[in-house]
């Protein structure tokens, strides 16, 4: 029985209600997909994308998390339903000495999610985006048939980083990364200024698997923090554990985050932060620090906050620097600006990542001037021959999307091909036309 709630993404903003089913089993999709509502309908995870292609507004949303079988790993690979989570895959491959291939900052995201999305990590320049990982994938298209797409099939690649508009994946085999230990091997380098900051990073990816850089927009320099690391080996760390996995329960101050007590941390951050350190981590402290805390996104308050990612071209390094320049002076506030190098983009159509500085930041809604400011943002971005990522996006002008996606013309025509009757739709498709 479908419920009419109210939906939003991860950033708490641009609320709709639509009807949420949660199938217990792939057979119950069929029916669904064969006879939708005029609305359509979309498949969501655990709602961690910030913006709104999760939602479908008037329509039907397939809550894809009751579809979660792990099946056993072979020769380094594993076959998972859609809504397998990567918290649960970590809880249970971890201790037998794989990982998955990428992971973003949370890992409250599910595998149909990560595909969807073409999600990318700290190991973007090295190992490239989810997608890339993913040597076959079930899609139930707009016919009600189920189809295995290998990489060789163009519809495999309008379906990765496609926000879930080609049809409903059901599940997907994944090649997994090996692991000796549940630690990591991590260095970290203060630096004084942005320039200083991308020279570090540059060097970084040079020698370490993963690697990322928290910029303070707030300072007049853009100083930061890069960090270079490795998964330990053993005798460097000790034992698997999946400690450290669970949410922290409790009660969080509604709204704390603002430009003052953003200033405080960053001030914090920087000056107990070592020139130069080497430590060993768990794998939760390193990638997924936030996942401690549960809801922290209640910390921008009520109205929610807008995160803002996007890429600019190697070469564009002077459009870098401007953007952060221009958020100095407006004198907006983001409580985490994380800057990545990325590497060769997987070939979906709509996939985010390219070669390439990408910056995400947490701006809350109240930030004044947010709205125009993002807007002058995106100009320059588009103008540097880069794109903002559409899982994160609630705002874009439609406009400017052809620019920054070249295959948006491709994908909108295979699109009407697979799905004639747009039996797939989304808040964010509606609103970008895609």
């Amino acid at each position: 029985m479908a419920n009419k709630t109210i939906l939003t993404g991860w950033g708490r903003t641009s609320p709709s209600a639509a009807e949420l089913l949660r199938p217990g089993a792939e057979a119950e999709l069929t029916p669904l997909v064969l006879a939708p509502g005029g609305r359509g309908m979309i498949a969501r995870g655990l709602g961690r994308s910030y913006g709104d292609p999760a939602q479908n507004a008037g329509g039907l949303v397939l809550d894809m998390t009751g579809l979660a079988a792990i099946g056993p790993v072979r020769d380094g690979y594993v076959t998972v339903e859609a809504g397998v989570s990567l918290h649960r895959l970590m809880r249970e491959l971890v201790p037998e000495g794989w990982f998955p291939p990428v992971t973003p900052a949370t890992r409250q995201v599910t595998v149909g999610g990560a595909v969807a999305a073409d999600i990318h990590g700290r190991n973007h320049h090295a190992d490239g985006s989810f997608g890339s990982h993913v040597t076959a994938l079930d899609l139930l298209g707009a016919d009600g048939v189920t189809r295995t797409l290998t990489p060789d099939d163009p519809d495999f690649w309008a379906t990765v980083g496609g926000m879930g508009l080609t049809g409903v994946i059901t599940k997907a085999t994944i090649r997994l990364t090996p692991i000796e230990t549940s630690r990591m091997i991590v260095n970290t380098w203060k630096c004084a200024d942005l320039e200083s900051v991308m020279t570090r990073l540059t060097q970084a990816d040079l020698a370490h698997r993963y690697t990322a850089a928290w910029v303070d927009c707030l300072s007049r320099q853009g100083r930061g923090v890069v960090e270079g690391a490795d998964h330990a080996r053993q005798g460097a760390a000790r034992s698997f554990r999946a400690r450290g996995f669970e949410a922290s329960p409790g009660f969080l101050p509604v709204g704390l985050l603002n430009r003052h007590t953003m200033g405080l941390v960053n001030r914090g951050l920087y000056a107990t932060t070592k020139r130069e350190s080497t430590q060993v981590r768990p794998l939760a402290s390193f990638f997924h620090p936030l996942d401690r805390v549960g809801h922290w996104n209640r910390l921008y308050g009520p109205r929610g906050l807008v995160q803002y990612q996007f890429v600019v071209p190697l070469g564009a390094e002077q459009t870098l620097m401007k953007i952060v320049e221009r958020i100095r002076r407006s004198h907006a506030a983001s409580f985490q600006t994380v800057l990545k190098r990325f590497g060769p983009g997987s070939g979906g159509w709509l996939s985010f990542p390219t070669p390439g500085w990408s910056l995400a930041l947490d701006f809350p809604t109240t930030t004044k001037g947010l709205a125009w400011l993002l807007d002058r943002l995106d100009e320059l971005v588009a103008e540097a021959g880069g794109r903002v990522y559409l899982a994160k996006d609630s705002r874009l002008r439609p406009e400017l999307l052809p620019v920054m996606y070249p295959g948006l013309a491709a994908f909108r025509e295979r699109r009407r091909q697979l799905d004639p009757r747009l039996v797939f739709q989304s808040d964010l498709a509606r609103r970008l036309s895609l």
